[in-house]
């Protein structure tokens, strides 16, 4: 079985702060930090499994979306040359994932 490397892109990686800081507000830092350590390793589990979640190709070729405990969608595509997952966004709570995606709000 071949390993995919799973890469994160800058936003990914602002994204996670930010929910990060909204669970830390309204419950505590070491929930925030769990559940945020959670969201991380789900991702990184897509080294072994990378063809999960459903093909979203009406918003970009080759990205799948993939849920997280009902509260977060995991937007990522997926390299089977290079042997590459990239996470491309992390939204929690609702947020328009797809308008983001389109270029249709700022991130």
């Amino acid at each position: 079985m071949n390993r995919y490397t799973v890469q994160y892109a800058p936003e990914a990686f602002d994204q996670l702060d930010a929910i990060e800081a909204y669970i830390a507000e309204a419950n505590s830092p070491e929930t925030a930090e769990r559940y945020v350590d959670d969201i991380v390793a789900y991702c990184d589990a897509l080294a072994t499994f990378p063809e999960r979640g459903a093909m979203r190709d009406d918003l970009l070729p080759g990205l799948r979306v993939l849920g997280f405990r009902r509260r977060v969608a995991i937007a990522f595509a997926v390299d089977r040359t290079n042997l590459m997952v990239s996470v491309i966004g992390i939204y929690y709570g609702g947020q328009d994932y797809e308008g983001y995606l389109l270029g249709e709000h700022d991130t």
